[in-house]
């Protein structure tokens, strides 16, 4: 089963410290591994001060006060934007019709020029798992999965992701148990 365009949501009893309450959206899912990024993880920095950092001139600060999510602990000191793919980009992976994953520079010049994509999420860092890692995982009850809404991770505030992606599964997630039971 290919999960890319799917979200992970880590089940409540997951007490990981870096995995544990998050969401991840996942770019691509193959027979090698799977990548993702964490869309629930604010951290302390804006997009707009992510790019004074690199150097790039603002032409639109106001939109650019969003927080960067910390992606996943795979290469921690690069960036990554899930995106609308209303543009080309270099390094751009297509991932729906409403979402795209690119990992270079030139992405980021256009958001500083207010040229970018209408819809962004910027992360450093991403979450990596080799071949059968995930289904692993999945298979000891580490993740639910359910069919990406990018609604939710453009959209919605940040605290408010993780609910809205339990519920695209049609239950109350106050009601998931963290164990299971026997009779």
């Amino acid at each position: 089963m290919n999960l890319s365009n799917h979200f992970l949501i880590a089940m409540p009893s997951m007490h990981d410290p870096i995995f544990g309450g998050s969401v991840v959206y996942l770019c691509e899912h193959n027979e090698r591994g799977a990548l993702g990024v964490v869309i629930n993880k604010p951290m302390d920095i804006t997009i707009d001060h992510l790019l004074e950092r690199l150097n790039m001139k603002l032409e639109i600060p106001a939109p650019l006060r969003k927080p960067v999510m910390f992606g996943g602990p795979v290469q921690e000191d690069r960036g990554f934007v899930l995106h609308s793919p209303d543009a080309e980009f270099t390094s751009m992976l297509k991932i729906s019709d409403e979402v795209a994953f690119t990992t270079s520079r030139d992405v980021l010049e256009a958001i500083a020029s207010g040229t970018g994509p209408e819809r962004m999420l910027v992360s450093i860092g991403y979450a990596g798992w080799s071949a059968g890692q995930l289904e692993d995982e999945i298979s000891h009850n580490g993740w639910l999965t359910v069919a990406a809404d990018p609604a939710i991770m453009f959209d919605l505030p940040i605290h408010e992701r993780y609910t809205a992606a339990i519920r695209l599964l049609g239950f109350d997630p106050s009601r998931l148990a963290s164990e299971v039971g026997h009779a």
